[in-house]
C-alpha cells in the first residue's frame, strides 16, 4: 500500500516521502528540509570537478532546446479548448478553423492539434521563449541535432544540416514518445 506522500517543489526536482516516517507539524517539515539540504551538499570531490572544467565544456553539457510545449492530437478542437480553459490556458496562437491552437497558462504551454498527427508530441522550439519571442542567443536546430546524433540518439528525421533557419528533427524515446525539436527562425 502506497501511504500519504509528502511532496516539496524544489528550484529543478519534486522531493516526496512517506508521511508516516516524519511528523507533520512544522517541526517534522523543518527537520526534513535540514536533511534534504544536507543530503545534496555536493561532495569536496564533486566541487572541485566543477571548478576544474572549463566554461566551454560546462556548456556543451547543457542542451539549450528553447520553449517547452506538449502538442496534443484531439478528436475535437472545440472540445478540447473548453476543457483547458477549465485548467486555467487561454488561446495564445492558432486558429480553431484551421484545427490548431496553442494556449498558455503562466508560462506553460500546449498545443492543440485535430487530425494532424496520431500520438501526442513533446515539442522543443530553439531560439523562442515561451511567449514565442525571439531569444538573443540559442543553439542553432542543426548543432543540437549533430549533438544527439554524436550520443547515438536515432532520429525518425532530420534536419537538412546544409540549411540554415527554420528546420526541425524528432526524435523517438525508449518508450514510443515522439520528440520534435522545430525551429522557426
Amino acid at each position: 500500500m502506497i501511504g500519504k506522500l509528502l511532496f516539496l517543489l524544489c528550484v529543478n526536482c519534486l522531493v516526496y516521502m512517506p508521511l508516516e516516517s516524519h511528523s507533520t507539524d512544522e517541526t517534522g517539515i523543518n527537520q526534513f528540509l535540514a536533511t534534504y539540504k544536507r543530503e545534496q551538499v555536493p561532495k569536496p570531490s564533486d566541487k572541485a570537478s566543477v571548478q576544474q572544467q572549463s566554461p566551454t565544456n560546462q556548456k556543451e553539457q547543457r542542451m539549450e532546446l528553447g520553449n517547452f510545449s506538449i502538442s496534443l492530437a484531439v478528436k475535437d478542437i472545440e472540445a478540447s479548448r473548453d476543457f483547458y480553459e477549465k485548467f486555467g490556458f487561454k488561446v495564445f496562437m492558432g486558429d480553431a478553423k484551421q484545427k490548431w491552437l496553442i494556449m498558455k497558462n503562466g508560462d506553460h504551454v500546449i498545443g492543440l492539434f485535430q487530425g494532424m498527427f496520431e500520438k501526442n508530441i513533446l515539442t522543443f522550439n530553439p531560439g523562442w521563449d515561451s511567449n514565442a519571442q525571439n531569444l538573443p542567443t540559442f543553439t542553432d536546430v542543426r548543432e543540437l541535432q549533430r549533438r544527439l546524433k554524436a550520443k547515438g540518439v536515432k532520429l525518425q528525421k532530420e534536419a537538412d544540416e546544409n540549411t540554415t533557419g527554420p528546420a526541425s528533427f524528432i526524435a523517438v524515446d525508449p518508450d514510443g514518445n515522439q520528440i520534435l525539436v522545430d525551429q522557426h527562425r
